[in-house]
């Protein structure tokens, strides 16, 4: 690095230390003032890595992205997609000029007719003319032995003989670094390698001047020092990367459903096999190659295997399907014909390898603080060389007897040589524990711990910055479906006509024709899925669907629906998939020469589209201005009881009208006016019981709570929340702001259950608002009316979208969850996206950073409690490793300038180097969450990482260290009673007490270190199993050094009474702890006054 460049990184640390500077420009000076790194630039990310001072790149930069990696990566992305568009540009050709080629029938491969090759052929090339050959979807069908519309027989026998015929659905990974790659890694460290050269000379030189026996101990005791140091450290860096894959294992493994014996069963996507019939849904991700079985306006998203980001329209004359793609439009069934290896996206899968690497915010701003600290030590280091050199050189060092060390003319070469390398050894070694390679990679240790206890929290986290950045968020959007609410709908409510029915599943109520067209719009007008077993009949039923869905075909089935015969009876003509727009879904359906267009969907948008009702005694009524006036106001006083209100609506249209061709039935809209109204129901979705318990845990933190809904749900009306907290300063009143699908009646009553509303009487202008009124504003009035919205109705997904970029305008840190495709975009735009695992579709799992496994609002929280937890355990790392540094630099400072000696010697030093980064990043960035977390408000971007407390703390104990083992430096021999010892004797003594005292200094500070800011630190530790065991073994280590391994360190037996006075001193730091935490610090952080004007005159020189 050049010096330029050392200038650069040292200004920079300081930047990234305190980042609560007034300078809102900082960041265009600072390589390390990344605020985000999501979505961040390249040369962004090139820019910090090159003003980082570096010992060991290949270790400090391993678990940030490869930049030259992910480049080879795109270069075989495009190769692959450069594939797939000559063989669309070949398949178009020969549509145009040729007739089709005969294609000879497949030769039977074990039970079935059809083999690997003729698929892959068929999918690869997308040959139609060969699928035609084979008869089409229903031939190829045939040849596999599958039911179009039940599947294959779902026996593990069958599964397992198809696996075994036509593959598994899995590619081959390339396999994880071994132990030895993370020693080798290990090994690469600059300092290390010198102290290795520097053992090996000084192992030749004591055996050549005292012989085997003596002359050994010097250099063998540093190469064993180094040797621990490395293996110690791959060791930690070898657990986390298993972590890490097994974490990259589970990302992978998508969850879907399929047909077999006629029912949907969910697996995993590794478990389909060639022959399997699979339902897709918008959001979903194709997880096979395939043939359309059918398909109403489905449109695929291609751009992840052509690159081009154009939606491909599929039918019967377009079927072929790429495994890796997503559903963008429309519903469809497919039928899976290649699998695994013998797709073009796992030939893609294979070919790379999944790198896990990233950048974090924590990671690059650790980089410069160790930067800092790196360039401090570094100068310490050379001084410290250059003050024991000239003091070895003018005749001023001497020896533990008290003799002069070196004499001109009579020192003899060898022993000047083993001197020179000794304190060219104290040098590097004193470079090794100033430079905190270890401070970036706790990041990762406490991130790698962190995801791994998240995952048994309901949370798994996709992007590593997430789990950081979770601890700044001061917004958080959740969805109310299964997030604040159980996601068990029931129908608690319905009006047929005018009449009420009571109870809603009252059959007997409802006229035969009306019930023949209401069981006709709920059975064709949903993507769920009726199966009655033929044994066990009604009472094993299984429903499926989304949780409105099952709601509505449970209560329809009550009503004596017969889902089967229907589906079997009717044709459907078209199909319009439930749109978040819109906020309905409908359906065509033929009967021999009728047809009728039902709808379904927000019921008082249904209601606008009504010119008719049919009463439950089916006659067909106007819809006069007090009809309307009666539904509004049922549908009203359902919103108010928090039910979701749905309404079921139909007409008829002539067959001579409905378009004759696919491609332009594909294209009718559907109409959605003079509609005969049929049903209103009121859905009850209960509140989980922990939601206001945890939102009020969320207000308690600081946080202002926002419920922002998503506005979906498929098929049926969407209505979800998002809940958002704010950085809210005591003063301040926590307000909660909820944004939802749903009518304003709704969104208020749910408000008010969850505890996003105190009262009714906040329940005024403009504290409520719908979501059309926030869409028209300008930016900068969208701005400031965010900020007093309580409650929005009737959003879209894009007024999500509005109002995360407007929140993230006026400085928030906004985390946004979302289960459907729409929600995408608001996803990739927050800081962190929480998708939904049991409802949320693929698109937007693939747009998150965290995945929510439960769908529970209590997890959000969970995450949000270790996201905080991530972020205090580097700080209690930081303030535990400088403070060990800050004494050991000036300890050894002050002792070489003074007596031209130092009282901590190369191998002491690796132990300490090995106590502070390892052992000391082990114990303290794997602490677990503490409620006291949660009382405080969230960290914003710019928080300093060094705070004013923990530089309090520091300076005390690194004052009193420095001190004691000062004053035990030069006044040890009497403190001690050592003068009637020999001077050698004494002084290896003193300096053995100096050692172990320092040590027993950092095993109790480490205590200090788990609680920067609270009295009682010992709450919780005997609970934390790792850190009481690394405690504990680093003390009995430290005894056996002192006790039985003197030769080695340097070091003799100290007695009984020694070693109570090193506890004690040691002990000291406890009580000090507690005094120094009386001690007020200002609220300004106080690096800022040290680096302002470096920023400053950076800003003057970029101008």
């Amino acid at each position: 690095m050049t010096g330029s460049d050392d200038v650069e990184a040292a200004t920079a640390a300081g930047g990234g230390m305190v980042g609560g500077d007034d300078d809102d420009n900082a960041g265009l000076y600072d390589p390390f003032d990344i605020a985000t790194t999501k979505n961040a630039s390249v040369q962004t990310l090139k820019r910090w890595r090159q003003a980082a001072l570096v010992l060991n790149a290949s270790r400090r930069f391993r678990y940030t992205l490869d930049l030259r990696k992910e480049e080879e990566k795109e270069q075989r992305r495009r190769t692959i997609r450069a594939h797939a568009q000559v063989i669309r540009a070949a398949l178009l050709f020969k549509l145009a000029g040729e007739q089709a080629t005969i294609v000879s029938l497949p030769s039977p491969i074990g039970d079935y007719l059809i083999g690997v090759e003729q698929l892959a052929s068929i999918s690869r090339d997308h040959n139609f003319s060969a699928l035609q050959e084979y008869g089409g979807v229903k031939g190829l069908s045939d040849l596999l032995e599958t039911n179009l519309e039940k599947g294959i027989d779902g026996d593990d026998a069958n599964v397992t003989k198809r696996r075994n015929i036509f593959g598994s659905n899995t590619y081959p990974r390339k396999k994880g670094r071994s132990f030895l790659m993370f020693l080798w890694e290990a090994w690469q460290d600059l300092t290390l390698i010198i102290l290795i050269i520097a053992a090996a000379a000084s192992l030749a030189l004591g055996i050549k001047t005292e012989g085997v026996e003596e002359g050994w101990y010097d250099g063998g005791s540093i190469a064993f020092a180094v040797f621990l140091v490395i293996f110690v450290t791959a060791i930690s860096d070898y657990r986390q990367s298993l972590q890490f894959q097994n974490l990259n294992e589970e990302k992978q493994n998508i969850h879907l459903k399929v047909i077999r014996d006629g029912r949907p069963v969910e697996i995993s996507i590794f478990d389909i096999v060639v022959g399997d019939v699979v339902p897709l849904n918008i959001g979903d991700q194709v997880p096979a190659d395939g043939v359309l079985i059918t398909g109403h306006s489905l449109g695929i998203d291609e751009s992840s295997m052509t690159g081009e980001s154009k939606i491909v329209h599929k039918d019967q004359k377009a079927p072929f399907l790429m495994s890796g793609c997503k559903v963008a439009d429309g519903v469809g069934t497919m039928l899976v014909t290649g699998v695994g290896i013998n797709t073009e996206w796992g030939l893609l899968m294979a070919s790379i390898s999944e790198d896990t690497g990233e950048e974090t915010p924590l990671q690059v701003r650790l980089n410069g603080v160790a930067t800092f600290i790196g360039i401090v030590g570094l100068g310490v280091a050379v001084s410290v060389l250059a003050v024991l050199l000239i003091r070895y050189f003018t005749g001023h060092t001497r020896d533990s007897s008290g003799n002069v060390q070196f004499r001109r003319g009579v020192t003899g070469v060898g022993d000047a040589v083993d001197d020179v390398i000794k304190i060219i050894t104290i040098a590097v070694t004193i470079v090794v524990v100033a430079v905190p390679e270890g401070l970036p990679l706790a990041v990762t240790l406490t991130l790698a711990y962190s995801m791994r206890k998240m995952m048994a929290d309901k949370a798994l986290v996709r992007r590593l910055s997430a789990c950081e950045t979770m601890g700044s968020a001061t917004t958080i959007c959740s969805d109310k479906t299964g997030t604040l609410t159980l996601n068990e709908m029931t129908v608690v409510e319905a009006y047929v006509g005018r009449k009420k029915i009571d109870p809603p599943d009252g059959s007997l109520q409802l006229h035969p024709d009306v019930s023949s067209l209401l069981h006709e719009g709920i059975a064709c007008n949903t993507l769920g899925n009726v199966f009655v077993p033929k044994v066990g009949g009604e009472e094993k039923m299984e429903i499926s669907g989304s949780p409105t869905e099952k709601a509505i075909l449970a209560w329809a089935v009550k009503l004596g629906m017969k889902f089967d015969v229907i589906r079997e009876e009717s044709k459907i003509l078209h199909v319009f998939p439930f749109n978040s727009e819109k906020k309905r879904g409908g359906v065509a359906v033929q009967h021999d020469t009728k047809v009728h267009i039902h709808w379904k969907g927000a019921a008082e948008i249904v209601l606008g589209s009504c010119t008719e009702y049919v009463d439950s005694n089916d006659c067909f009524q106007p819809m006069g201005e007090e009809d309307k006036e009666f539904f509004s106001k049922s549908i009203n006083q359902m919103a108010a009881r928090s039910l979701r209100c749905v309404a079921i609506a139909y007409r008829s249209f002539d067959l001579e009208k409905v378009p004759n061709h696919e491609e332009q039935r594909d294209q009718w809209v559907l109409p959605e006016n003079d509609l005969v109204l049929l049903s209103i129901v009121g859905i009850k979705d209960p509140c989980r019981s922990g939601v206001p318990d945890a939102v009020r845990i969320c207000m308690n933190a600081g946080v202002k709570i926002m419920d922002l809904d998503s506005i979906r749900l498929q098929n049926v009306i969407s209505q979800e929340f998002i809940i958002a907290f704010a950085n809210v300063n005591i003063k301040i009143l926590m307000m909660v702001r909820m944004v939802t699908g749903d009518n304003l009646q709704t969104a208020k009553a749910i408000a008010l259950e969850c505890g996003i509303l105190a009262s009714e009487a906040d329940a005024t202008e403009p504290t409520i608002i719908e979501g059309r009124a926030f869409r028209v504003l300008s930016e900068k009035e969208r701005e400031q009316v965010a900020k007093k919205i309580l409650v929005m109705g009737r959003s879209s997904p894009n007024d999500k979208l509005l109002l995360v970029q407007a929140l993230r305008m006026s400085g928030e840190v906004v985390a946004v969850t979302g289960d459907g495709t729409n929600d995408a975009p608001a996803l990739h735009e927050a800081d962190i996206g929480l998708a939904m695992g049991i409802q949320g579709t693929e698109v937007a799992k693939e747009s998150s950073d965290i995945i929510i496994l439960d769908d529970n609002f209590a997890s959000v929280v969970k995450v949000v409690r270790w996201g905080r937890s991530v972020y205090a355990n580097i700080q209690k790392f930081i303030q535990f490793q400088l403070t060990v540094n800050v004494a050991a630099l000036v300890i050894n400072v002050v002792a070489a300038v003074s007596s031209g000696d130092v009282p901590l010697n190369a191998v002491q030093l690796l132990w300490v180097n090995l106590i502070m980064d390892t052992l000391g990043a082990l114990a303290l960035a794997t602490e677990p969450p503490t409620d006291h977390l949660m009382e405080r408000s969230p960290v914003g971007r710019r928080e300093p990482l060094i705070t004013n407390i923990m530089w309090r703390n520091l300076i005390v104990q690194a004052l009193y260290q420095v001190g004691v083992l000062l004053v035990l430096n030069f006044c040890g021999r009497s403190i001690l009673h050592l003068k009637d010892e020999t001077r050698k004797h004494a002084t290896e003594v003193k300096n053995t007490m100096i050692f172990n005292s320092f040590v027993l200094c950092q095993i109790f500070n480490e205590f200090n270190a788990r609680k920067p800011d609270e009295i009682n630190v010992f709450t919780g530790v005997t609970k934390n199993y790792l850190f009481m065991g690394i405690v504990g073994f680093t003390f009995a280590l430290q005894i056996i050094i002192i006790e039985f391994l003197g030769k080695f360190t340097s070091t003799v037996t100290l007695s009984w009474k020694m070693w109570m006075v090193s506890v004690a001193i040691g002990l000291v730091s406890w009580p000090l702890a507690v005094i120094g935490k009386l001690i007020p610090v200002p609220e300004k952080p106080i690096a800022g006054f040290f680096t302002k004007p470096f920023r400053r005159r950076r800003a003057g020189h970029s101008a």
